[in-house]
């Protein structure tokens, strides 16, 4: 079973709209959060990573930072495995 996915973003971002736009088309289900916005999901990202930068991407323990479609397809079929 797949871990949920967790997109950590902001609207200015332009490759977080591309990571958005790429999980749709692939009919990926994923939580966006808006780090401008919710100050608990920023403090929540930066503490897991101690980074700042967007798009983050969380899977179950994994992170993934920055537009990597290649990272999270291979994080998703090794837990279908």
């Amino acid at each position: 079973m797949t871990e949920k996915i967790e997109v950590f973003s902001t609207p200015t971002c332009p490759y977080c709209t591309k990571l958005k736009n790429w999980l749709d088309e692939n009919d990926y289900e994923y939580e966006s959060f808006d780090v401008s916005s919710d100050r608990e999901a920023a403090k929540r990202m930066i503490e897991r990573t101690d980074q700042r930068g967007v798009p983050q991407t969380f899977i179950g323990d994994k992170e993934v930072i920055g537009f990597r479609p290649d990272e999270i397809e291979e994080i998703v079929e090794d837990q279908e495995a």
